[in-house]
């Protein structure tokens, strides 16, 4: 039986990993994390990471950026592994991530579904042959009313994942609103919607001469992230330190 330490436990992530988790016979949470105990979750939740004494194998992070550091510092002391999920990171931040995984197993991604990872390689794979072809690349990311980040990681994760293909020679354009010039060709655009209760909503563009290709995924719920996470965490038990992420879970 895996051990998990819920990182985030109260928030939406949290509860949605806290209640698959109860029917996984081969995982339990034994603790969460989070700045208010204010829910009965069946496990003891500590408001102060550092007062947390629970021993397990595994951290699973779903919580703010402004949390990160401690939580790292907290794995690194516990010499545990941890699937951090958390996204709107700072450079300092993910330097930190960078070095802690020279001591610890840490899983990193801005996205935890199967199917948004598996776009990633599609995206790759239709920028050898578009952006040659002089097609225009933009991304879309639309998510629900509470988001606090943008644009989205996972709208950040396909336009780093396009760009390596193209040597990292295209620049990023977040707003066009002052701009009175063509669009440049080496550019990719990413568009942030805001609104309702939108899970999480990325389409991909390539607009060439006369046609546009489009490349979409629709979250229907927050389960699949969940459900990433889990595998990612047991993945994660059976390695030693380094920085993995999705593809490795997905790939072995």
């Amino acid at each position: 039986m895996i051990k998990i330490i819920m990182h985030g436990c109260n928030g939406k992530m949290g509860q949605v990993i806290s209640d698959l988790v109860k029917a996984d016979k081969e995982a339990e949470i034994v603790a969460g994390i989070d700045s208010k105990d204010s829910i009965d979750n069946g496990y003891p939740v500590f408001t102060d990471i550092t007062k947390c004494d629970v021993k397990a194998d595994v951290i699973i992070d779903f919580s703010i950026a402004k949390a990160v550091d401690a939580l790292i510092d907290f794995a690194i002391e516990k010499s545990m592994p941890l699937v951090l999920c958390t996204t709107g990171l700072s450079e300092a931040q993910i330097k930190k991530v960078e070095d802690a995984s020279g001591i610890i197993p840490v899983l990193r991604s801005s996205n935890m579904s199967l199917g948004v990872n598996a776009l990633v390689s599609i995206a790759k794979a239709a920028t050898e042959i578009l952006a040659k072809s002089n097609y225009d690349i933009e991304i879309i990311e639309k998510h629900h009313n509470q988001k606090v980040d943008a644009p989205s990681g996972t709208a950040i994760m396909f336009a780093e994942a396009i760009n390596e293909v193209l040597n990292n020679t295209y620049s990023y354009n977040y707003d066009r609103h002052e701009s009175n010039d063509p669009r440049p060709k080496e550019e990719i655009g990413m568009h942030t919607i805001r609104g309702g209760t939108i899970v999480g909503e990325h389409s991909i563009l390539f607009a060439g001469q006369d046609e546009v290709i489009e490349l979409k995924h629709t979250a229907q719920s927050k389960a699949i992230f969940a459900n990433g996470s889990i595998k990612a965490a047991k993945y994660l038990t059976k390695k030693s330190s380094g920085l993995y992420d999705m593809n490795n879970v997905i790939f072995g």
